[in-house]
């Protein structure tokens, strides 16, 4: 198993966290992405570190520095972010993971406003004389009599992780928390700038939305009184370097700030033995997924006869159901280069994909959950390095 360190990055300020969306034109709007791309703890990360070591950045830029873990922008070295999640610390220093609820877990909520969910099951519609365009012999399907609303904002705490890991129904008192609890939105207007004086340019006013984490230090009036409080950050994993474990970190658009805190973090794990005895699981990212079949994932082939084969890092199996949702894109900002990087479609965070006739050992599942979802040889090293393809697996009851 490789070595990975954890890291808390509790922000000190508001946070830009920018999507993939453009904005700056007189009445654009910019709106936050919670949790931001882990391109963004990567960058963070690998600055710090670059500075901290005396690294000439023009020189690494450049590619004329070789970091003996950073390696150039051009070929990576082994730094490679493993893992990146909301996360909250809460009064007795432990750090808690928060996680979006996977495609598969539906959150409504009761009269009175507690959530309630419930796991979509994989079904043959043929066996109901039903008939669809669907390459995968099962379609993920909620059976219910009654119509009802699917309720956003939910976040799964590590009691609710570990429950769904298992292939059992969240609780929803100890399983949940809303986003209101975490974060909250701070409107802020901008100013555009002329490219080539650099100054403020009239009529070109934009607004763009702040990310304020909750704080334990904040007043009751932005908080929920009767919590004993928390500091709500990020929790980065790191394999194949040490990063810095005090200090701060440019985070986010306009470089705000967060501290750095070493941290001890065990994320609960599915029951590998017992997904190799029942010979199916299921597969769902925990970051964005790029891959090269489009939504399908690496390792994943079409076939005629066998539907759709998966075969990656030892482990071999046939894919037989997924509820992916749509598609979003993947970009960011070179620094090196001094230009966007190339935008490009990925399968969100939550995509979920069942698999069946499973051939592997325990050894092998935990390979291929340290390794991600990317070929050897990795296809994109640079992305593989920013903690894109990333997968847990869970259970398929």
């Amino acid at each position: 198993m490789t070595e990975v360190e954890h890291r808390f990055l509790e922000p000190l300020d508001v946070l830009f966290l920018r999507g993939n969306k453009l904005f700056g034109d007189p009445g654009s709007f910019g709106e936050a992405l919670v949790p931001p791309w882990p391109s963004v703890a990567a960058g963070a990360m690998r600055s710090r570190m670059l500075v901290d070591d005396a690294v000439p950045l023009a020189a690494f830029a450049a590619g004329v520095f070789d970091h003996p873990s950073l390696g150039t922008p051009a070929q990576p070295g082994p730094f490679t972010v493993v893992a990146f999640h909301l996360a909250r610390r809460l009064p007795d220093g432990r750090i808690e993971i928060l996680r979006q609820p996977p495609a598969d877990l539906l959150v409504t909520e009761a009269d009175d406003g507690a959530p309630v969910a419930r796991l979509l099951k994989p079904t043959s519609l043929a066996s109901v004389g039903l008939s669809c365009s669907g390459s995968l012999p099962l379609l993920p399907v909620l059976a219910e009599d009654a119509r009802s609303k699917p309720a956003s904002g939910y976040w799964l705490t590590e009691a609710g992780w570990s429950s769904y890991l298992k292939g059992e129904t969240p609780d929803p008192k100890t399983g949940f928390v809303k986003s209101g609890q975490l974060w909250g939105i701070d409107p802020r207007v901008g100013v555009g700038l002329d490219a080539e004086t650099r100054q403020a340019a009239d009529g070109r006013l934009f607004s763009v939305q702040a990310v304020a984490p909750r704080q334990r230090q904040h007043p009751p009036e932005y908080r929920d009184p009767s919590e004993q409080g928390f500091d709500v950050g990020f929790l980065v994993a790191v394999s194949g370097a040490v990063p810095p474990s005090k200090g701060m970190v440019r985070l986010g658009g306009d470089g705000r700030a967060a501290a750095i805190q070493a941290a001890e973090a065990r994320p609960d794990e599915p029951d590998y033995d017992a997904i190799v005895a029942r010979r199916r699981c299921r597969l769902l990212l925990t970051i964005p997924g790029l891959f090269t079949p489009g939504w399908l994932p690496n390792g994943a082939t079409v076939t005629p006869d066998d539907g759709c084969r998966f075969a990656l890092h030892g482990v071999t199996a046939r894919l037989v159901c997924a509820a992916v949702p749509r598609a979003e894109v993947v970009s960011g900002w070179d620094l090196a280069e001094s230009r966007p990087k190339a935008a490009e479609l990925a399968a969100p965070t939550g995509s979920v994909y069942w698999l069946d006739d499973v051939e592997a050992t325990p050894e092998a599942l935990r390979k291929l959950v340290e390794q991600g979802l990317w070929n050897d040889p990795c296809e994109d090293a640079s992305r593989r390095a920013e903690g894109f393809n990333r997968i847990a697996l869970a259970a398929w009851g």
